[in-house]
């Protein structure tokens, strides 16, 4: 385990280099490929940049409270690298909003650049899917130890479902080169730690809740 541990922290560090590299050079082609006009505000680019950003604030809040609710080492430095690669990729989300000049918010709702801008309202805070509701971080915010590792584990995995589906759906709409090749990252990152955290929840007597 620690070595899996390991290899994830190694890989969050090459991929916040990597995204340095890539928000220069989106920056470098005036925020879209050569060729390609720069994003509409109701293209799939702007889309999956304002929406994957609140996706990503709620994965970095969840890993702040489970920070301070259990004292074992390999949850802190999972949850550590997840809040740390997801700010660093929320932060390159909204830049590329403000250097194609587009709003971060939309009257539209979420994820309606693919299509699912009818699905069902979920309410108490949940606003895209694998999103936890404001109940459930509340109760996170209640456990300790095992059981705050538990649930931590069990939302984040179900938050990383929601946030593979999106990125695979910028993979397919998206045309900014740069900004698929990161959502094309955060399929395989993502997946790579639903398969650590399988292995964690298991190790603690658990299973993902779906």
């Amino acid at each position: 385990m620690k070595k899996h541990i390991g290899w994830i922290a190694g890989a969050t560090a090459a991929a916040l280099v990597a995204a340095g590299a890539i928000t220069y050079a989106v920056a470098e082609d005036g925020g879209s490929d050569p060729g390609i006009s720069t994003p509409t505000a109701d293209s799939a680019d702007a889309g999956f940049a304002r929406d994957m950003a609140v996706h990503h604030q709620q994965a970095v809040e969840m890993s702040y409270i489970v920070r301070d609710r259990t004292q074992n080492a390999e949850v802190r430095r999972l949850a550590y690298d997840i809040a740390q690669t997801q700010a660093n990729q929320r932060g390159m989300l909204l830049g590329w909003l403000d250097l194609w000049g587009l709003p971060k918010v939309s009257a539209k709702p979420p994820m309606s650049w693919m299509g699912m801008g009818d699905m069902p309202e979920r309410g108490d805070g949940s606003l895209m899917p694998g999103m936890a509701t404001d109940t459930e971080l509340k109760k996170l915010g209640t456990l300790n130890g095992k059981q705050a590792e538990v649930f931590y584990l069990q939302l984040m995995t179900d938050h990383h479902k929601g946030g593979i589906h999106m990125a695979e759906g910028c993979v397919a709409k998206c045309k900014v080169g740069v900004e698929k090749s990161l959502a094309q990252g955060m399929v395989d990152a993502q997946q790579s730690e639903i398969a650590l955290m399988a292995d964690m929840l298991k190790e603690r007597g658990a299973k993902a809740r779906s």
